[in-house]
């Protein structure tokens, strides 16, 4: 496999926000930001055979701005576990993966989230969502934040 630079990346992506900022340091992957919070209101079903699966119920939270005067508010999440919505879509073509690591910021902030692969075939429609995992001090993130590095690679055939 090989892994994709971030130059190559941004083509498969829709949503950026800042090309030349969410750019990893390595130049090897692209960040994705925080777009919108949810928080699990009611337990998920899971079965042996899927006829009886039920996604988790979950609210939107709002962001709230601190200043009146600022453009982006802020979700203040206590500790607990959420759903985030990036605003980045990636489009994968046969033979693609990516993968979604929380970004070393969200670690040192005292949250994280599982890394996630992402198969082929993914249209750019499709939203890439992580569960949140917030700890005890819980966390405060500003509406567009940098959460996560995604990854993109080229099967070899």
């Amino acid at each position: 496999m090989r892994l994709r630079s971030a130059s190559e990346t941004r083509s498969r992506l829709d949503g950026l926000v800042h090309f030349d900022t969410q750019q990893s340091a390595a130049q090897d992957g692209l960040d994705l930001t925080a777009a919108s919070m949810f928080a699990f209101t009611a337990p998920g079903r899971l079965d042996f055979g899927g006829d009886e699966e039920q996604p988790a119920e979950r609210r939107r939270l709002d962001p709230e701005k601190h200043d009146p005067e600022d453009d982006y508010g802020w979700w203040d999440l206590e500790a607990g576990t959420y759903a985030v919505r990036f605003n980045e879509a990636v489009e994968l073509a046969s033979g693609q993966v990516a993968l979604v690591v929380p970004h070393e910021r969200l670690l040192q902030a005292g949250a994280h989230h599982p890394v996630s692969g992402l198969r082929a075939p993914r249209e750019a429609s499709e939203a890439i969502e992580a569960v949140l995992s917030v700890g005890r001090a819980g966390l405060h993130i500003k509406e567009n934040a940098r959460l996560s590095t995604l990854l993109l690679f080229d099967g070899t055939g």
